[in-house]
């Protein structure tokens, strides 16, 4: 028995903290999944969508101190019941989602692994099998005794090395819980007492909630998003030859302004050029299903709908693209900032435009508040959330390939932007 407490502690806790991690590194991301869940076509508890980051950065430092916790062996009877809790919760989160079909990819480990709902649910039903024991034989595990904690320590932090490195390609899992390990046994050797549990507990608490501040407050450690540094959106939005990609009809809707008649055109007869009509908007219906790259549906509309797409991906000179998601919660005290690296970038040579899912006025009364020297264009909300995790950010493009991004808090001089074109 006290072997497959081992192995189950083991399994347990490691999965916890590499979930965890990942879901830290990127707790807006994971608060975007949450308000899904929230709405009211889901769960319908739309009250709670307010509250869904913190909720997000609660559950991800939860996750980390907890498999930590069961690893140590610290405060079983009190983490066992949270472990139960959680499990049994989100068991029950995933099949609901699976069987009503309510939200397609969980979210469990953010974006660098999707699952189906169906595979989030048969990953919960394994770990509930694993939980299980630990629960039931809570009071027989003690905090670890040296020698149990090189054997577990070493174990976890093979498992974690073999999923960070083996699926993830991203090493920081390890790092971050070797020194929490470290520190784990420090503590231990130099307090010999029970309060030393919950010291323990404070750390790993401490150094998680460190790292949710660091990717909160600037962007990702690691991007795992197909608009990462180095992606080629271009390339992002092909389909592999031999499979056919989503067939979709586009409609523009026009107004004319002399008789008020409003009519739908397709993109081969729309009156782009005839001051007699005027856009109202475009729609894209789905024909036909089938291989859905990466990125799609991606639009750069002005304020007439014609698409800027193209021309913008194929660019040969530097485009910053400044995304302001929604004017109205933009933080404004970072434009200045930005209007200055705009005023030096075109002085350069370069191009700047403005992304935002906000009405033209909207945008519109934006740049002339604050003298920006650039035009807004209009792009889907949840692809600029996606982009970058920031209101407003910054993305620097050069012939469609992600030179870089950055956040809001880091607004970068023309100087730094130059070094990642060269880079």
């Amino acid at each position: 028995m006290r072997l497959l407490l081992y192995i189950c502690r083991v399994l347990v806790g490691s999965l916890f903290i590499v979930s965890g991690l990942i879901k830290a590194n990127d707790t807006l991301g994971f608060s975007y999944k949450l308000q899904e869940y929230f709405e009211p076509g889901v769960l319908g508890w739309t009250w709670l969508e307010p509250y869904a980051l913190p909720i997000a950065m609660l559950i991800c430092v939860g996750e980390v101190v907890l498999g930590v916790a069961v690893v140590l062996g610290g405060r079983m009877r009190i983490s066992a019941w949270f472990l139960l809790g959680l499990i049994l919760f989100f068991t029950w989160l995933t099949f609901y989602s699976a069987y009503f079909d309510k939200v397609t990819d969980c979210g469990c480990f953010g974006d660098a692994i999707k699952l189906t709902p169906w595979q989030s649910f048969s990953k919960d039903v394994v770990l509930l099998v694993l939980i299980v024991p630990i629960f039931l034989f809570r009071r027989r595990i003690t905090f670890n005794t040296l020698q149990e904690d090189l054997g577990m320590m070493g174990a976890s932090l093979v498992l974690i090395a073999l999923f960070a490195f083996g699926m993830l390609g991203w090493g920081f899992p390890v790092m971050f819980t070797a020194v929490v390990y470290g520190l784990a046994l420090a503590v231990k050797q130099l307090m010999k007492h029970t309060r030393s549990e919950w010291i323990v507990g404070g750390v790993a608490t401490l150094a998680c909630v460190l790292f949710v501040h660091r990717t909160y407050a600037h962007l990702p450690l690691k991007d795992f998003r197909p608009y990462a540094i180095g992606k080629s959106i271009p390339e992002e939005m092909k389909v592999p030859e031999g499979m056919e990609g989503d067939i979709y009809e586009t409609r523009l809707t026009y107004r004319n302004k002399g008789t008020g008649e409003v009519k739908d055109f397709s993109q081969s007869d729309y009156p782009w050029d005839d001051p007699e009509w005027e856009w109202v908007s475009t729609d894209n219906t789905l024909v036909k299903k089938g291989y859905t790259p990466p990125i799609h549906d991606l639009q750069f509309l002005d304020e007439d709908g014609v698409d800027n797409t193209a021309s913008i991906l194929e660019e040969a000179s530097p485009i910053l693209l400044v995304i302001a998601k929604n004017t109205e919660d933009t933080d404004a005290s970072v434009l200045p900032a930005i209007k200055a690296l705009a005023d030096a970038a075109f002085r350069k040579g370069w191009y700047v435009y403005g992304l935002t899912a906000s009405p033209y006025e909207h945008s519109e009364d934006l740049r002339h508040r604050y003298q920006l020297p650039f035009d807004f264009l209009q792009c889907d909300e949840t692809t600029l959330k996606t982009i970058v995790r920031s209101n407003p950010g910054i993305l620097l493009l050069q012939q469609g390939v992600v030179r870089g991004k950055w956040h809001a808090n880091d607004v970068p001089t023309l100087a730094d932007a130059e070094l990642q074109v060269a880079s």
